[in-house]
């Protein structure tokens, strides 16, 4: 079978974002003839160059264009049309594939994957990352009510044209079946994460970080991921600050965005955080790993609880309780296994109290910890995931 994949966002293992779409290529390209279209934009982010771009097995088409997530909104659109119509393009003239995979963000990429989908006469599966345009209204990116009508109508008729959809959270699956989008059209096939690269590595690595960042000693609440408008950054940074006479309490932040400058001078302010520089993919895990709680923040947006965040499985699987601050499925998920605790987005006070009994409660803290673990290893494996996925590619083929 020939694959070809649409997804602009493309990373690898050597970049700090998560690589969903490289474990799954990896285990594609073993078995089928696998395409990539995407973009070059996230190869400046590379930290190390451990890994080869794109798995081995993988025909890639690259467009070159900028894409950053301290981009605004007309920056953004230019570099989502020109992927578009690359997109367009070379989806037209590449060898014909037997199935079409989209990943949105941006519905501008499964929309073009419809369009040569349906000029080749081809199956298409539309894989839901983030709910657009959904994101970007409920987030005030969109105002204009005709434009976000228009949006809307565009969303319902890509779920329409898919031969199957791929959503990574049961909310999404949810939101779509509630558009009248037939459940068996439907699979939740969860963001997971690397098990393997859990597994490589080791508690020396986790010392040293420990040692670099002069953590010794000290209880290690983590944000690892993006400073953006959507994550309730300022929150993080108000708990922090309430916590600071706590002495044997450490916040570390890893990652960047829009709120980089307020972390910085948070950082400055308070001696009770430390900022690391963002680590590639293979190395982060030795990060979860040294961290006795991890936060997982969102703002209090209907849509912001359907996510499927990578940090939430890399806590878990490293065995590393988790704060969740969405009432949606994470919070169900975090209360139903035993493997976290939630605190309400925007209030800063009780998420300090949410820190500070987790951190004072030791067997609570193991116990949560070891079934994060157990229910990982059950439920977050991509090498599974890929299978699930395989699978879809498949059966729509027919």
């Amino acid at each position: 079978m020939h694959i070809a994949l649409f997804n602009q966002h493309h990373h690898n293992p050597d970049c700090p974002a998560t690589c969903r779409h490289y474990t799954f290529m990896e285990a594609l390209a073993q078995r089928h003839q696998v395409s990539l279209i995407t973009s070059s934009a996230w190869r400046r982010f590379r930290i190390t160059k451990k890994y080869n771009w794109v798995p081995e097995g993988v025909t890639l088409y690259e467009q070159h264009v900028p894409y950053h997530n301290k981009m605004n909104v007309p920056q953004r659109l230019f570099s989502y049309g020109g992927f578009a119509a690359y997109t367009l393009a070379k989806g037209l003239s590449m060898p014909k594939p037997d199935v079409i995979w989209a990943v949105s963000t941006p519905l501008s990429t499964p929309w073009m994957a419809a369009q040569v989908a349906r000029m080749r006469k081809l199956p298409w599966v539309f894989e839901v990352q983030d709910l657009w345009p959904s994101f970007p209204i409920e987030m005030g990116a969109v105002k204009n009510k005709w434009v976000q009508r228009r949006l809307y109508k565009l969303e319902k008729n890509l779920y329409n044209s898919a031969s199957h959809i791929i959503t990574l959270s049961p909310d999404m699956t949810d939101y779509v079946a509630g558009l009248g989008i037939s459940r068996e059209k439907i699979t939740t096939n969860v963001n997971g994460t690397d098990l393997n690269l859990v597994q490589q590595t080791s508690e020396q690595d986790v010392q040293a970080l420990r040692q670099q960042y002069n953590l010794a000693n000290k209880q290690v609440v983590l944000y690892a991921g993006t400073y953006g408008r959507a994550n309730d950054i300022p929150t993080l940074l108000e708990a922090a600050a309430a916590l600071a006479p706590e002495k044997q309490l450490q916040f570390v932040f890893t990652g960047g965005g829009f709120y980089e400058p307020q972390v910085q001078e948070a950082a400055k302010k308070y001696g009770n955080i430390t900022l690391v520089p963002s680590l590639p993919r293979h190395q982060v895990f030795a990060l979860f790993k040294l961290a006795t709680v991890s936060i997982v923040s969102f703002n209090d947006l209907p849509v912001l609880a359907t996510n499927s965040p990578a940090k939430f499985y890399d806590s878990l699987a490293c065995g590393t309780p988790v704060i969740v601050t969405n009432p949606g499925w994470t919070k169900a998920f975090v209360e139903k296994y035993g493997c976290g605790w939630y605190s309400p987005a925007g209030q800063a006070t009780a998420l300090a109290q949410t820190i500070k009994a987790a951190l004072t409660d030791a067997e609570g803290l193991r116990a949560a910890g070891a079934r994060g673990t157990l229910v990982a290893r059950g439920q977050f494996d991509r090498q599974r995931l890929a299978a699930e996925v395989e699978k879809i590619l498949l059966r729509v083929k027919k």
